[in-house]
């Protein structure tokens, strides 16, 4: 298996702000590694709300998070100010695999991995096609 290697923040189509909080750095002085899942749920769910296709009280249809992945190239510490960049893999009938980078500093990624929601009724969690509108809004940044 080649070793992963950080992306440019050229590659990916939404790149979002993010402020770190003092909670984020853990015991070594460094942001924690399950608060960059964070970041990219936050990123996915948030760039859904602002293109109107997720209403989080409302919607008939959710995506439930089913893989994650990170893999972590520098660290990170407060108050540093960081990017998610976001862009979309794969869509399949009910799945949507999100590719998402996490940038310092610098042009290159300090981590990057990946988010695949199924989307599901959101009363009975039974997998469903994706909605038109979810369709139209993540097109474009395959």
């Amino acid at each position: 298996m080649d070793k992963p290697q950080a992306e440019n923040r050229s590659a990916y189509r939404v790149l979002r702000p993010i402020t770190t909080r003092w909670s984020d750095n853990d015991a070594y002085g460094h942001v924690n590694n399950v608060v960059y899942y964070s970041w990219f749920d936050t990123a996915v769910n948030a760039y859904l709300i602002e293109q109107g296709a997720l209403d989080i009280h409302n919607s008939e249809t959710i995506g439930l998070v089913v893989e994650t992945h990170c893999n972590y190239f520098s660290p990170l510490a407060f108050p540093e100010p960081i990017t998610v960049g976001l862009r979309v893999e794969k869509m399949g009938t009910s799945s949507v695999r999100y590719a998402l980078a996490i940038f310092g500093q610098s042009a290159l990624a300090v981590a990057q991995g990946h988010f695949v929601h199924v989307y599901v009724d959101a009363v009975t969690r039974v997998p469903v096609p994706l909605p038109e509108k979810l369709k139209t809004v993540l097109e474009p940044l395959l």
